[in-house]
């Protein structure tokens, strides 16, 4: 099962929805919000501040949550709070991501977080 697959057999899916680019979104939200929720729990763990990169793991995990959450639901599709969310997520992430890079060298946690 996939999401894919998933969504393409919504009985509100037509045909000629991208599908695809949707469901890679979905996904890479998804796999997003578990890595940052990893990288949060495991900076808490280390004996240096590091304040800052919990909350944008955070923010980061509750925002790519929240999308995927709402870009899988096709019933009555909301196509511009989707991009919204998107555009919402790109952001964050990228926040996040700049955060993380500043401490990868020393936290191999935070290096993959970034990438």
């Amino acid at each position: 099962m996939s999401i894919e697959q998933m969504l393409a057999e919504h009985p509100h899916v037509r045909p000629e929805t991208d599908n695809v680019s949707l469901a890679y979104a979905v996904r890479q939200s998804m796999t997003c919000a578990a890595v940052c929720n990893s990288c949060a729990d495991a900076c808490v763990a280390e004996p240096m501040d590091m304040r800052q990169c919990v909350r944008l793991c955070m923010d980061c995990a509750d925002v790519c949550t929240a999308t995927y959450r709402i870009a899988r639901r096709r019933t009555g599709g909301d196509r511009q709070l989707i991009r919204s969310l998107l555009a919402t997520c790109i952001e964050v992430c990228t926040r996040c991501a700049n955060e993380c890079e500043f401490h990868g060298e020393a936290h191999g946690h935070c290096r993959r977080c970034a990438a």
